[in-house]
């Protein structure tokens, strides 16, 4: 592949600022505490850089563009952010954002480590300028579903929104399933009122519903509705893409909100590094990290290593993901050419399911591990 040239001053040594380009949804309809966290461990990580004396002597900067789960946005923002001279990209979180983002780095020629977009297809063809922190979309999933067959449900009905996303993850679940005995049916979010989605969960005897949709809406009113449905007490509420994990979730459910398990990407036990990482999140937070803030603080942490070790050249930056070897916050962190993946992908992440304890809402109980 012809390596586009590095434009002016990309790999200027004269002490200018080594600049990173950083994609994160802030605004609606964006998740914005999702993008909060990202941003918090991002900007801690570039301060820890900097305090350690930065990238050869240069003070390491982030650029931060808002991407609103907009695709079109990010792919300005990227246009935009190689135009500024970046030396790579980091960060975003929604996957059908990332994509977009991931296809005009690997047309531009700009370094992209992806901190938390799942999606198996981040590009359409193999490159060699993207690298992703957060396991793909089927790893994940794929342990999901292993867990509802272990909890013995048989019969899945997804509340789904029309989204690449949303679809990537009813296929994953409805292969793996089936030649385990489990049905999944798909009940549209855009033909479906809450309460009607209790109608069809009745009717179709579904003993599982997993929201494939937005937070906080639909969400939010979905799970109100069934809960407060007498014919569904018995009805496992799922949410594999991680709705409960923050605050708000909490804030706008309350107990309904809990016994909800999704997957979260953390170990069950940080170590050294992870626990003061933590703890340091935790001040710039106000709140406890989600597993989010992490993958944002190890993305920076680990394009400083590589930049430290070959500059702020563009090209120099995609040929070292295969000899990244980092001890980052949850593990080890490698990237491998991995069999239907098409960008470097560290295999992998830590994954969890858990859920929220009705007893404490606010404490999270790990339920099963891959």
């Amino acid at each position: 592949m012809k390596t586009p040239p590095s434009p002016p001053g990309a790999d200027r040594t004269d002490g200018a600022a080594v600049r990173i380009g950083a994609l994160v949804p802030l605004t609606r309809p964006g998740w914005v505490e999702a993008g909060h966290h990202l941003l918090a461990g991002l900007e801690l990580a570039v301060r820890e850089v900097n305090a350690a004396g930065g990238i050869l002597g240069r003070p390491l900067e982030l650029v931060v563009r808002d991407t609103a789960a907009d695709p079109q946005r990010a792919a300005a923002a990227v246009d935009e952010l190689a135009r500024l001279g970046v030396a790579a990209l980091a960060g975003e979180y929604h996957s059908v954002v990332a994509r977009a983002a991931a296809a005009r780095a690997d047309a531009l020629g700009l370094p992209f480590l992806c901190s938390s977009a799942v999606l198996d297809a981040l590009t359409d063809r193999p490159t060699q300028w993207v690298a992703r922190l957060a396991p793909a979309q089927s790893h994940g999933w794929q342990i999901y579903a292993d867990f509802l067959l272990g909890a013995g449900h048989r019969r899945i009905a997804v509340a789904a929104q029309p989204s690449v996303y949303w679809a990537s993850g009813a296929r994953i679940l409805r292969d793996h399933l089936a030649p385990r005995g489990g049905t999944v049916v798909e009940l549209d979010m855009s033909a479906l009122t809450p309460a009607a989605v209790c109608d069809e969960l009745v009717d179709h005897r579904a003993t599982a519903l997993l929201l494939l949709v937005g937070h906080p809406e639909p969400a939010v009113p979905i799970v109100k509705h069934v809960r407060q449905d007498p014919r569904l007490a018995e009805i496992l509420i799922g949410a594999p893409a991680g709705q409960p994990e923050f605050a708000e979730w909490a804030t706008l459910l309350g107990e309904q909100g809990a016994a909800i398990p999704f997957l979260r990407y953390l170990p069950e036990r940080l170590g050294p590094l992870g626990a003061r990482v933590g703890t340091a999140l935790r001040e710039r937070l106000g709140e406890a990290p989600s597993f989010v803030a992490f993958e944002g603080y190890d993305t920076v942490t680990v394009l400083a290593e590589v930049l430290r070790s070959n500059g702020a050249d563009r090209a120099c930056t995609a040929e070292s993901w295969p000899r990244v070897a980092f001890e980052g916050t949850r593990g080890q962190i490698r990237f491998s050419r991995t069999p239907g993946i098409s960008v470097w992908q560290w295999a992998w992440t830590p994954v969890q399911v858990v859920d929220r304890d009705p007893a404490q809402p606010d404490r999270f109980r790990i339920l099963h591990t891959g």
